[in-house]
């Protein structure tokens, strides 16, 4: 067996902020991910509430707040501009915006706008113009980029939340290498018939849910589009996932306002949650949106980080984190599953929304342990948000 590599050292995996990452280079990202990219035309899109009024001579550098899209503009668009097309036989730099769709992978309003002010068409003048298409706005657009590419032609890659931890970590890294680790990790759990997750509460309970797989073969995301097939790759990159055919059991939920619910699963589909504490009243909520829609509580994803990645804030990142693992509702068409926009009631709950498990954002309850059954083979894969002695044995590999 090989050594293990220096970022699962017992001291990097407690404390990943301690590992040492290269200096973010645009030209290192855009040629590992896209290679080939001579002769490609390359654009940046971004989104905002008014985006004729903020894109007009780039506005919005003028305002307050903004702060991913000034990071697209510093870290892309110029960048872009002053040199790594040249280098990399680009052409194009465009930068446009379109429409906030506030809301995780909803598709996304045709008209989009240029730094003049035009109105354009992303079908007509982006989709169909660009071989390479970078998006980095506040909203995830992984979804709508996947179906459209795969009409269209291009390549692309989404980078939601973007902020100073990820550009200088998770977008900082080789990706040849992670992607050669997502699937060291993904032959590991590949053709898994099922998982069991156990979640220790403070008050001592143990919830468990169970996700049905088939012996489906695992898929990773892995923030590689070379060659010139269409994809989309979502970055930072670093995950194997799969889509659940069943569900059931519990697990619990912590809501944007802190309150915490525990959530009853049965035939894949969330029926109900139930308070831990915090505010009755987002439970209510909760509830009177899975009775009203009941497709938004339906498991489109379960999902496992393969990267040694600091803390960013950002689920983006966060949720590539090894020893973290986490869930998802709502469409899953991007990912190969069968949940697609039309069977939501209505257009804005059509959203893919992920919910991680991770010592940062649920430091209320712990993943005690996450189980792999694969024919007669049994796997423990994670304990106590650490991966497990087989996943480190499979990345030493």
């Amino acid at each position: 067996m090989l050594a293990k590599p220096s970022y699962l050292a017992p001291e990097i995996l407690l404390h990943p902020e301690n590992r040492i990452f290269p200096e973010f280079s645009l030209t290192r990202l855009l040629s590992t991910v896209f290679e080939p990219t001579e002769g490609c035309r390359v654009c940046l899109l971004t989104d905002f509430d008014d985006p004729q009024a903020m894109m007009k001579n780039f506005q919005f550098r003028e305002e307050e707040g903004f702060a991913v899209q000034k990071k697209a503009y510093e870290e892309f668009y110029q960048p872009l501009q002053e040199g790594v097309m040249k280098e990399l036989g680009m052409t194009g730099g465009e930068m446009f915006a379109y429409y906030s769709t506030h809301g995780s992978n909803l598709d996304m309003k045709d008209e989009v706008f240029d730094t003049e002010g035009n109105q354009l068409s992303l079908d007509r003048d982006i989709y169909s113009k660009y071989d390479i298409v970078l998006c980095v706005g506040d909203w995830s657009a992984t979804a709508p980029l996947t179906a459209k590419c795969k009409e269209f032609g291009f390549r692309g890659a989404t980078m939601h939340g973007m902020n100073d931890v990820i550009l200088s970590s998770g977008l900082a890294v080789n990706y040849d290498e992670v992607s050669a680790d997502a699937e060291k990790v993904r032959l590991a759990m590949d053709k898994a018939d099922e998982i069991e997750i156990d979640f220790a509460l403070e008050d001592g309970r143990v919830l468990t849910a169970w996700l049905g797989l088939d012996a489906q073969n695992a898929q990773k995301s892995h923030g590689l589009c070379k060659g010139l097939e269409p994809d989309v790759a979502n970055l930072p990159a670093g995950e194997v996932y799969f889509v659940p055919v069943d569900a059931r059991g519990e697990f619990p939920m912590k809501y944007e306002d802190g309150t915490l619910g525990v959530l009853d699963v049965e035939n894949r589909n969330i029926i109900r949650s139930t308070l831990i504490e915090g505010n009755q009243e987002t439970i209510d909520a909760h509830n009177a949106r899975l009775a009203d829609d009941p497709m938004t509580g339906t498991l489109g994803e379960l999902g496992f980080g393969t990267q040694v990645l600091p803390v960013s804030g950002a689920d983006i990142q966060d949720e590539k984190v090894l020893g973290t693992c986490h869930l998802a509702t709502g469409r899953d068409d991007h990912l190969g599953g069968d949940i697609i926009p039309d069977m939501f009631k209505k257009h804005e709950n059509s959203t893919h929304d992920d919910i991680l498990f991770a010592p940062h954002k649920t430091p209320n309850f712990n993943i005690r342990e996450v189980r792999m059954k694969r024919g007669d083979q049994r796997e423990v894969i994670i304990e106590n948000f650490r991966p497990s002695e087989y996943i480190i044995d499979a990345l030493s590999q």
